[in-house]
């Protein structure tokens, strides 16, 4: 992993953006752990920067009339730009439009393609209530842009199923926008009452996987299944073809 720039990018709230963005920095970090760059355009829930082990910058996108100000996300762009280093940016439900607008309208895709950077949107689905919802998501996003796609399939809301009990990635939405998904990436669904708390414990927490490892706040179990989950997800981008 050399000069890529990846962006996470879902209209919807609460759907494991920031999830999604600390797995993939850090997996990130163990193939190139001094060229990792880590950005949050959220407005309203800065969660990505509190994880301060990834030193994330904070990009302030909306001025305080909560409009957004595309010259702001200029700055952005030069920064990545100026850099060779892998870069993540994790953006907020509340700019998706607007963000995507400018990404589309200043052809910012292709700048960065030009300037030798691999680029990849990851576009998070998730089940149950949440599919119809993100699904429009994806599809909105692989129309905009031809920019290759990483399909993050978010089983914790339920199995991404509809009422009929067909699969999402049976489905016409997605056959539609297959020939953009470069990859997929399950976040499979586990027990809520072991892996699901031992892992809200630790984004609640703000720490990553190292710092669980080496923290007295887990115990051996919980760092058992931690690390049973950080390793399927680190397998699975393995066999990404980037």
């Amino acid at each position: 992993m050399h000069n890529t720039v990846h962006f996470i990018l879902q209209g919807k709230g609460g759907i494991g953006k920031t999830l999604v963005s600390t797995m993939l920095a850090q997996w990130m970090k163990t193939k190139d752990p001094d060229s990792l760059r880590c950005y949050d355009t959220d407005q309203e829930n800065t969660t990505f920067t509190r994880y301060k082990a990834m030193n994330v910058k904070h990009v302030p996108v909306m001025t305080d009339a909560r409009t957004f100000d595309p010259k702001r996300f200029d700055a952005l762009m030069v920064d990545i730009l100026e850099s060779d280093s892998n870069c993540v940016i994790d953006n907020g439900a509340n700019t998706f439009s607007p963000l995507m607008a400018y990404l589309i309208e200043n052809a910012a895709f292709e700048l960065l393609q030009e300037s030798g950077r691999a680029v990849f949107i990851h576009s998070i689905v998730g089940g149950g209530d949440t599919l119809h919802d993100t699904a429009f998501g994806f599809a909105a996003t692989a129309q905009a842009t031809d920019t290759p796609i990483i399909l993050w399939e978010n089983e914790h809301f339920g199995l991404l199923q509809t009422p009929t009990g067909k699969v999402f990635t049976e489905s016409q939405t997605f056959n539609e926008h297959a020939g953009s998904v470069k990859g997929r990436i399950r976040l499979s669904q586990r027990n809520s009452d072991t892996f699901g708390a031992d892992i809200k414990k630790m984004n609640t927490a703000r720490m990553t996987l190292d710092e669980v490892m080496q923290s007295e706040k887990f115990n051996v179990m919980e760092k058992q299944r931690i690390r049973l989950v950080y390793r399927d997800i680190f397998d699975q981008l393995d066999s990404v073809d980037w």
